[in-house]
This record gives C-alpha cells, sequence and structure tokens, in this order.
C-alpha cells in the first residue's frame, strides 16, 4: 500500500515537472517568433528613411524596442527563477528597476499614439505644427520620467529599509524582494491603478472621438471597416496593457491560498498580458499599415533575400501573407 502511494506521489511529481518544462519551451519558441517579428520590423524602420521623419512610425520604433528589451529582460528573469540562480542583489536591483520601467513604457507609449491620431484626425489642421520628430523625442523622453516614477519610489524606500551589506548577498532575483514593508505595496498599488486610470480616459476619450470623426468624414466603407479594425486591434491591445498593471496585486492575493494556483495564473499573465500585447503591436502598427507593410515586402523578397537562409526567406514570405489576410 505505500508503495503504492509512492508511486502515484512519483507520478504526481514527474507530472508536474513535465508540465513545466512544456511551458518553459512553448515560452521559448513564442519569445523567439516575436523578438525576430519585432526585429524585422525594427530593421525596416531604420533602412527606410521616410520612416523616420513621421511622428507615427518613430512612436512606433520605440515601442518596438522597449518590448523586444522587455521580451528578452522578461525571458531571463524566468530562467534564472526557473533554474534557480542566484545574483548579487545590486544587480537584480538595477534589472528589475529597467524592467519596471518599461512595465510602463509600452502603454504610455501607445497612449501618446493615440493622442498623435487623435491630432491627425480631429485637427489636421494643427497637426503639421504639432507633431514633430523632435516633439516625439521629448515625448518619449517624458514617458520615460513617468515611468520611472514608481520604481525610483519603491527602491529609494528599500535602500532606506535595508543595510548595505545585503547588496552583495547573492539573492533569487524578484520584484517582491524590494518589498520590506507591507504598505509598500499599497503605495506600488495606488501608484500603478493612477496610471491605469489617466490612461484608460485618455485612451477611450480619443477613440471615441476618432471614430466619430472618421465616421462622419469617411464614404468609403471598406476603408472606415480597416478603420475600425484597427482601432479595436489597438484597444485590445492597450487593454492587456492595461491590465498587466493589476496582475502583480491578483498573484499577491492567490499566493497565500494556493501555490499551485499562483503558478498557474502567473504563467496565464505572462502569455495573456505581457506576450500577447508585444504580439499585437507590430501587428496592429507594422503590417496592417499599407506603408510600413510594402517596405517589409521589398526588403522580405529583395532586399535580404541574398544573405538569410532559404528557410528564413519562406518563413518571412508566409508571414507576409498571413498578415496581409489579418
Amino acid at each position: 500500500m505505500a508503495n503504492n502511494n509512492t508511486t502515484t506521489a512519483d507520478d504526481g511529481s514527474s507530472s508536474s515537472v513535465q508540465q513545466v518544462n512544456d511551458r518553459i519551451i512553448i515560452v521559448q519558441l513564442m519569445n523567439a517568433i516575436f523578438i525576430y517579428i519585432i526585429c524585422l520590423l525594427i530593421f525596416t524602420f531604420f533602412k527606410k528613411g521616410t520612416f523616420l521623419s513621421n511622428t507615427r512610425y518613430v512612436f512606433f520604433a520605440h515601442t518596438l524596442l522597449a518590448d523586444c528589451l522587455y521580451l528578452i529582460m522578461t525571458n531571463n528573469l524566468l530562467l534564472l527563477t526557473y533554474f534557480s540562480v542566484t545574483v548579487p542583489a545590486a544587480v537584480c536591483v538595477v534589472f528589475c528597476v529597467l524592467l519596471s520601467e518599461l512595465t510602463f513604457v509600452t502603454p504610455l507609449t501607445l497612449t501618446a499614439m493615440s493622442l498623435e491620431r487623435y491630432v491627425a484626425i480631429c485637427m489636421p489642421l494643427r497637426h503639421g505644427a504639432l507633431s514633430t520628430v523632435r516633439r516625439a523625442i521629448h515625448c518619449i523622453l517624458l514617458i520615460h520620467s513617468i515611468s520611472a516614477i514608481q520604481p525610483i519610489i519603491i527602491v529609494s524606500i528599500f535602500f532606506a529599509s535595508v543595510p548595505l551589506g545585503f547588496y552583495t548577498q547573492y539573492k533569487l532575483c524578484s520584484a517582491e524582494m524590494f518589498i520590506a514593508h507591507k504598505w509598500q505595496r499599497h503605495l506600488r498599488s495606488a501608484i500603478g491603478q493612477f496610471y491605469f486610470l489617466v490612461m484608460s480616459i485618455t485612451i477611450v476619450f480619443t477613440y471615441a472621438r476618432i471614430i466619430s470623426v472618421a465616421k462622419e468624414a469617411s464614404d468609403n466603407k471598406k476603408s472606415l471597416s480597416k478603420g475600425r479594425k484597427t482601432v479595436i486591434l489597438h484597444a485590445i491591445q492597450l487593454f492587456l496593457c492595461l491590465i498587466q498593471l493589476w496582475c502583480p496585486f491578483m498573484e499577491a492575493a492567490i499566493l497565500p491560498i494556493n501555490l499551485k494556483l499562483y503558478i498557474n495564473v502567473r504563467f496565464f499573465d505572462y502569455i495573456v498580458f505581457i506576450l500577447a500585447p508585444r504580439c499585437l503591436c507590430p501587428l496592429v502598427y507594422g503590417l496592417r499599415d499599407e506603408k510600413f507593410f510594402l517596405a517589409i515586402k521589398y526588403y522580405v523578397f529583395f532586399g535580404v533575400n541574398k544573405n538569410i537562409s532559404p528557410i528564413l526567406v519562406y518563413f518571412n514570405e508566409q508571414l507576409c501573407y498571413i498578415c496581409l489576410c489579418v
């Protein structure tokens, strides 16, 4: 009887390990595909000079760069946690501060892009004066400054709460490591909810106005339908990015209840609220944009085919056909 119980326990343990291994492999494959697509779009942006002088594409390229860096960093953190690799606490501080900042960079940049589209469609006469590359660069610097507010506050409190010897210790890197007091979670929650509220109001207002004006001005049903689909995809992406700000609070509430449920929820949140929005960004702003799509087709079929393997050429072609259908 005891042997049967032991065998059952071992089977359950190996099944759990296999499930975790499968999830890690799935995440690695998805990350590799998304990062490859993002790098292809970044390459296209820098190769085509006209994109460098367009505010919309400058914001788009900034989002791609931030997403690429974010995916690489989150994946590295996932692998460090999975293999239980410890790092010096000082290195973890820098890593988590950058990661926390990038968490806010993408939704804030998307909010700025929605405002740029609002000016272009609802205020066309002032768009040329307001929407310049110089202003876009200033806006990007402002986005990074705003994104850094929460991690700087949390880390400053952390610095005042732990001794200097702590930074030389080797720790398993995690954002929860910086929560020295319970009220810090409430402070982090308050800042995240404030960002969520401001961005949500801005996005709802701008896109409601954009859809209203576009509906009145457009007689082309096909063009209007495509524009509506783009707005819906954009709204879904922004919604997923904003929900990501709530994930740590939901996960913290589940952790004391059930560890297995907590692990499953974290995996679900990572796929749906971290990977999915980064996948939608290239689709909404790059592959569905006619100018950008034509540039990608040129470099895929003519510009880089001589320098890459036939397998990558085939993959690029299939990617273009799939996105054209979407």
